[in-house]
């Protein structure tokens, strides 16, 4: 075994580590969510968790010696991530937590999962893709198991246990892939900029729950909530996660990790939210999970 090949080696082993540490902090975000949003409200959770995400970003960039980037990407370029910041973090994570608000955890995760079979949807009129076979089946499954779901099983009935819930998780998906398709056409750093996205958002999220709800510092509780959601769910993990699929000698190598954290997360919200998972979720999951698969065969890994 030559020493390029050993070196190659470590280095797969390596992104397997971050690839599995972002699958498992991505795993408990349906969980963090919800137990985050019993002691704070949707602004005041988006406000602290988006100063707690810049603030871990910004040290990440420090630490790799990127600050330079930071300064050179935001001058080249300031509408663009003017409108990328208030997309995502601001607009998304509005929707996203209005939705876990009202619907139970396994819900939430399951729909929002779709987001990657939107995309497919989305690419027809923006970038001008076709839908092929293989993309009708993997829509079919997806947003049947979306369906089953939403109706614990109940689809003929179509009873929902939040028909504003359902909406504003599939909004969500709808946003998400937007900006993923929006971001993908970018070819420069991608925690540099996403580290100015919520530089740019951090202000606008305090301004939303100074405005709209109360923004006198939280109880211990709350505010470790935010920091769990910040730092696990919008900044640091997705540094993780960026650097498993750099290092990485196959992107489907890490990227396919992903499709594990929606069975993971099954287990932290019976587990710690006492969530009784419902058969329905199960069954949906098994049309969901094989219809991502399917519509990524042979596409860039996902981000989450």
């Amino acid at each position: 075994m030559t020493q390029a090949v050993r070196a190659q080696g470590n280095t797969d082993r390596q992104a397997l580590v971050y690839g599995l540490a972002a699958v498992l902090f991505w795993s408990t975000v349906a969980t963090a969510f919800k137990l985050a949003l019993r002691e704070l409200d949707v602004l005041q959770l988006l406000a602290y968790s988006v100063c707690f995400s810049a603030l871990a970003l910004l040290l990440i960039n420090w630490w790799q010696g990127r600050l330079a980037l930071l300064r050179e990407y935001a001058s080249a370029t300031p509408a663009y991530f003017l409108v990328m910041g208030l997309v995502n973090p601001v607009i998304y994570y509005l929707v996203l937590l209005h939705c876990y608000d009202l619907l139970p955890a396994q819900q939430a995760q399951a729909i929002n999962y779709t987001w990657a079979i939107t995309l497919a949807l989305l690419a027809v009129p923006i970038l001008g893709h076709k839908l092929n076979r293989r993309d009708v089946l993997a829509l079919v499954m997806g947003y049947s198991g979306v369906l089953i779901i939403a109706t614990r099983g109940q689809v003929l009935q179509l009873r929902f246990d939040s028909l504003a819930g359902v909406g504003l998780a599939l909004l969500s998906t709808l946003i998400w892939a937007g900006y993923w398709l929006a971001s993908t056409r970018n070819q420069r750093d991608p925690v540099a900029c996403l580290c100015i996205n919520f530089l740019v958002a951090a202000p606008v999220a305090l301004a939303l729950c100074a405005l709209f709800s109360n923004l006198a510092l939280p109880g211990w509780q709350g505010l470790a909530g935010a920091a769990y959601v910040g730092l696990f769910e919008m900044g640091v993990t997705f540094a993780l996660w960026s650097t498993a699929l750099r290092l990485s000698s196959g992107v489907s190598r890490v990227g396919n990790l992903i499709f594990l954290a929606p069975l993971v997360s099954l287990v932290f919200i019976a587990t710690i939210l006492g969530e009784p998972i419902h058969p329905a979720t199960l069954v949906g999951l098994a049309l969901i999970i094989p219809g991502v698969l399917l519509q990524q065969r042979q596409k860039p890994a996902p981000l989450v």
